[in-house]
């Protein structure tokens, strides 16, 4: 027969408090808290394991999925304290799934054939055109062969101009404009009608360019065609709409614009490079690699280098900034700059182009 001292340590422990009141209402408090965190959480990767952005907030949030592995992981600090066991699994599944959704979208292939070519891209948001002495620089720096520029507006475009020349009447002229001012006589742009907005777009080249239509866009997406020692390279510029509670379905609708264009040219060698304003973990930017472009940044390794916004890059953001590929290339180097006076990162990647004989 049990005594009364053992019977009442049972129910109240060796401190005398009765266990159901041991830890005051912190356990509740601290289950519920873990359960908000990890609903959160969950309906953010229920959008992502269905293929959709869904509704405000979850595009927004999908642009920083790693970063769920945070709350995540105070929900499971929480659960542990509250000894709620459903919150523990839980919260592990939920960091199997984001550490599942981390590893770089889709498949990368080898390109066949021969190299004829080599090229570097560079692309720069200058934020409103206030990084445009920025980009000068970092241009005279980095010498790359394509500059595609957004947020280019009447300010930037006249900066540009006075550092690089504008596009010539003809041969004579452009040779001249390509010797005296720096050697990007060849642009492509969607003018902007005002200073200090977002929109208006440009292509500088190197290269001899022959216009090619764009593709309809509230802040313009001008595209070209590229000769590179004979060879034929399409470029497009990429700047659709920020995924803001007002301008979801805009956003859409341009990205879905932009599937299109590089299911049109898949076969053909394509550069398609801006501010996607969307990352691997948003739908409509995956349906553009599903047909068959390649990310640089995935193919030297640097997937999710974040490229915005710049005040806690490196650290902390989201690479929505982004140079695709079609099948034919093969990217080598890609490097990350920073620029002042923009809420981006610049991207520069080196590409060659390689051909069937």
């Amino acid at each position: 027969m049990r005594s009364a001292t053992a019977e009442t340590s049972e129910w109240t422990g060796n401190d005398g408090i009765p266990a159901s009141r041991r830890g005051g209402t912190r356990g509740p408090a601290g289950a519920w808290f873990a359960g908000l965190l990890l609903l959160g959480v969950s309906v953010v990767l229920g959008c992502r394991i269905a293929d959709t952005d869904a509704i405000t907030p979850v595009p927004q949030l999908l642009a920083f999925l790693p970063w769920l592995l945070a709350p995540t992981g105070v929900a499971l600090a929480f659960a542990a304290l509250s000894r709620w066991r459903v919150g523990l699994v839980w919260g592990v599944a939920a960091l199997a799934v984001i550490a599942w959704y981390i590893e770089p979208y889709g498949k990368t292939r080898e390109p066949g054939g021969v190299p004829v070519a080599e090229v570097r891209v560079l692309t720069a948001n200058v934020e409103y055109g206030k990084a445009t002495d920025e980009l000068v620089e970092a241009v005279g720096k980095q010498r790359p062969d394509f500059v595609f520029v957004q947020e280019c507006e009447s300010t930037c475009e006249k900066t540009l101009e006075q550092a690089f020349g504008k596009s010539g009447k003809n041969e004579k002229d452009e040779e001249n404009e390509k010797d005296a001012k720096g050697g990007y006589p060849y642009r492509q742009a969607v003018e902007s009608a005002t200073s200090g907005g977002s929109d208006g777009s440009v292509i500088l080249s190197r290269h001899p360019l022959k216009p090619a239509k764009g593709i309809p866009a509230t802040m313009g997406m001008p595209g070209a065609v590229a000769d590179v020692d004979g060879q034929e390279i399409r470029l497009q510029l990429a700047h659709p709409m920020p995924p803001l509670p007002s301008d979801l379905g805009t956003w859409r609708k341009e990205l879905s614009a932009l599937r299109d264009y590089a299911a049109a040219n898949a076969a053909r060698p394509t550069v398609v490079a801006g501010d996607f304003n969307a990352t691997q973990d948003h739908a409509a930017f995956r349906r553009i690699l599903d047909t068959g472009f390649m990310d640089g940044a995935r193919l030297t390794g640097d997937t999710r280098a974040p490229s915005w916004p710049a005040l806690t890059t490196p650290v902390f953001g989201a690479q929505i900034d982004h140079v695709l590929v079609s099948r034919g290339f093969s990217a080598t180097r890609t490097r990350f700059l920073d620029l002042a006076d923009t809420d981006h990162r610049a991207l520069v990647v080196d590409l060659t182009l390689y051909k069937n004989v």
